[in-house]
């Protein structure tokens, strides 16, 4: 019946029926999917949970803190000192742009300002250094609820009114730091993707040695991206789901590499039943109904483990996971209708210069992985206890893992303006006016509470406390230090715990280093759910799917072996190659998802083909036979999603730049070493046992590895 059903979707005349309803939806899906832009939200809001407490802080402030304000602030830098010249300049500059659009009627605050305000009582943040070589201006812009992605224009005319010689300027602050990301990310997407389609099409030309091939499978995937962004874009702008920035560049790598993955899986088996049938059509039906199943336990597995990240305390986790499992059903579905309409549409010809005409021998019984099956066969155990040992060494590395998180300035692989700027306050020892520790508390214990927050060291001189009404008020307090550094962390815990003590204060503590604390929390909470589940979720895939235990727990044993090894490598190229140093809170849970949901695709194609050998030869030739068809295929598809998620080394981003680093190392060990060999060893030293308890091959005893044929004696 499955037959049927493929034979239908390919035959003469539905083949161009699927071809033109699948060009029809591209053409309405694109149109939406350059619309996700607009429904796009990276406020702080989409990240943390509602539990945290900064989250409960943001909150409370709603009405009296405008979140569309940006606290941002230019930095003045003279290494012989700032003359008085320099402080009247940077007065005038003040007062130039406090007249740009989008400044808040609060206005500027200068260094002079703030000693007249000293002057007259009131508190005010000290803006210059106590060496004179350093001040800066704060102040804030208010661009509406899109105003983040407006602040470039504003920045820019900062700049040039700030443009001084002999004095080192520099925007820093949310201002700053969103500019600096605006620009280093403008056009970076398009980029990604081109470098992206570039290296999956070298990989693809070389694996199917044809100039022409290769379009129908990166014609097929930019199918899929397209058909996914108008989907995640109904499902942000009609059912709530959250899109921002990091979901869109990992979607656009998972779709191209997932779905070159499943066309390769496709058209080698494709091309296996051409050799079978003289018919093409009758040939794809083969394929298809014998390559389906795979491909759909294989995107089912991915899809339900990347849903395990709605589990997740952090929003921009919890968000991921359906954005991504969107991406990989839409692409799954237009990999079986489109790629396989393409396929017979253009025939035979699309695979010259070697075409797989009717009779001819099947080329992989004889190549390169049949060759490495017979020499595992010839004594698997200490083949698999050999390679088992060596990636457990490679565990090794994860001792230089450290996920503690990291700073602003350690956060990028540039140094930009805005990090420029908060070094030169923190080794100047001012605190930075646009991060603040926010502190709410109970009017009548309003006093209690900022006398408690005042002794803290690391934070400078509180501002005047601020009605919310219902007996509540707030205040704030600068951070001596990098927003996102173990040092502003530490301060404010230290914040918190002052703050909680006093009692009948009903204190909560918020601000930008409070939201980076929480985020690291959360991460760390998630790392600890979500990573045994997506391990129990796989492996009940994989028993549903072999109708078997022990081999779903053989493999889910070499999943986590190849996950760790993969993770200690790249620790070490983390840590003395790129210099990073460390990696962001949830960068275990990210790389452990992608490795092990990508990573099952090749259980899931190596162990199918197995099982489907079996029934007929017996578990140790079947898997010589699975291992000698698909050995080709998964390297290909592993050096392909290898190449996807390389490409986001490219970013100027560290967490991007070490996921794709990871994953990518994580993909190759796995398909050639991981896969192909440890797998391969351990079927053939357990034979039938791994159907246990099924009655699959109850009777398998030791197989023989096939004699070569006549070509591979001779050396062809």
């Amino acid at each position: 019946m499955h037959r049927q059903i493929a034979g239908k979707l390919t035959g003469r005349v539905t083949k161009w029926i699927v071809l033109a309803a699948v060009l029809v939806l591209t053409v309405l899906m694109s149109g939406l999917g350059s619309k996700l832009a607009d429904v796009k939200d990276n406020e702080q809001s989409s990240w943390v949970p509602a539990s945290a407490e900064s989250t409960k802080v943001a909150n409370q402030l709603s009405e009296a803190v405008d979140p569309n304000d940006i606290p941002t602030f230019v930095a003045y830098h003279r290494s012989s000192g700032l003359t008085d010249a320099d402080l009247a300049a940077i007065d005038e500059q003040a007062r130039q742009i406090a007249e740009l659009d989008g400044v808040t009627e609060a206005g500027v605050l200068t260094p002079n300002a703030a000693d007249a305000l000293r002057a007259a009582g009131k508190p005010a943040p000290d803006l210059l250094s106590e060496d004179g070589e350093v001040a800066y201006s704060y102040f804030t812009f208010n661009l509406g609820k899109d105003g983040w992605n407006k602040i470039a224009d504003p920045v820019e005319q900062i700049k040039e009114i700030t443009a001084t010689d002999g004095v080192d300027v520099y925007v820093g602050g949310f201002g700053g730091q969103a500019y600096d990301f605006i620009n280093s990310f403008d056009g970076s997407h398009v980029t990604l993707l081109l470098i992206t389609f570039v290296m999956v099409a070298l990989i693809l030309i070389l694996t199917y040695r044809s100039p022409l091939l290769w379009i129908l499978p990166i014609l097929s995937a930019a199918v899929a991206y397209q058909m996914a962004g108008g989907v995640v874009y109904l499902l942000a702008r009609y059912a709530d789901l959250v899109v921002n920035d990091q979901s869109q560049y990992i979607l656009s790598i998972l779709v191209i590499g997932a779905g070159t993955d499943y066309a390769l899986l496709l058209v080698a088996r494709y091309r296996e039943e051409l050799r079978r049938h003289e018919d093409r059509h009758e040939a794809m039906a083969f394929a298809l109904h014998r390559a389906t199943p795979a491909l759909l336990a294989s995107a089912a597995t991915v899809v339900v483990g990347l849903m395990c990240l709605t589990f997740a305390d952090l929003n921009s986790t919890a968000s991921l996971g359906p954005v991504l499992a969107v991406g990989v059903a839409v692409t799954f579905l237009v990999m079986v209708t489109l790629l396989p309409a393409l396929l017979v549409i253009f025939g035979r010809w699309i695979f010259w210069p070697v075409k797989p005409t009717f009779g001819s021998p099947e080329p992989t019984q004889s190549g390169r992985w049949a060759r490495v099956g017979r020499r595992i066969a010839v004594r698997p155990r200490a083949v698999w206890v050999v390679t088992a040992v060596v990636l457990l060494v490679a565990c090794l590395g994860l001792f230089k893992l450290d996920a503690t998180g990291l700073s602003t300035a350690d956060s990028y692989t540039e140094k930009f303006d805005s990090i420029k700027a908060q070094e030169l306050l923190t080794v100047h020892g001012l605190a930075d006016s646009s991060n603040t520790v926010q502190v709410v508390t109970n009017d009548d214990q309003l006093d209690a509470t900022r006398e408690a927050v005042s002794a803290v060291d690391g934070l400078g001189n509180t501002t005047e406390p601020q009605s919310l009404g219902d007996q509540r008020s707030y205040f704030e307090a600068p951070i001596k230090a990098d927003i996102s550094s173990e040092t502003a962390y530490s301060i404010v815990e230290a914040t918190r715990q002052a703050a909680h003590g006093v009692t009948g204060a009903d204190a909560l503590v918020g601000g930008g280093s409070a939201f980076y604390l929480d985020t690291k929390t959360a991460s760390t909470r998630d790392n600890k759910v979500v990573i045994p589940l997506v391990l129990l979720v796989v492996l009940l895939i994989l028993i549903l799917l072999l109708r078997a235990l022990t081999a779903p727990l053989i493999l889910m044993l070499t999943v986590v072996l190849s996950f760790g090894a993969a993770l200690g490598l790249s620790s070490l190229v983390f840590h003395y190659v790129f210099g990073f140093a460390g990696t962001d809170a949830g960068f275990p849970l990210f790389s452990f998802v992608f490795l092990v949901a990508l990573g099952v695709d090749y259980n899931i194609f190596l162990m199918t083909r197995v099982r489907e050998e079996t029934a007929v030869f017996g578990t140790r030739r079947g898997s010589l036979i699975a291992l000698a068809s698909t050995g080709g295929v998964i390297t290909s598809a592993g050096l392909v999603l290898a190449a996807t998620f390389a490409a986001l080394a490219t970013l100027p981003f560290v967490f991007l730049v070490e996921l794709g680093t990871a994953v990518a190392l994580g993909v190759l060990l796995d398909t050639m070493i991981v896969r192909s060999v440890l797998v391969t060893a351990l079927n053939l030293d357990l034979g039938s046992r791994i159907w246990w308890p099924s009655k699959l091959d109850r009777g398998d005893h030791a197989v023989e590895a096939p004699a070569p044929s006549e070509p591979e004696r001779a050396g062809v």
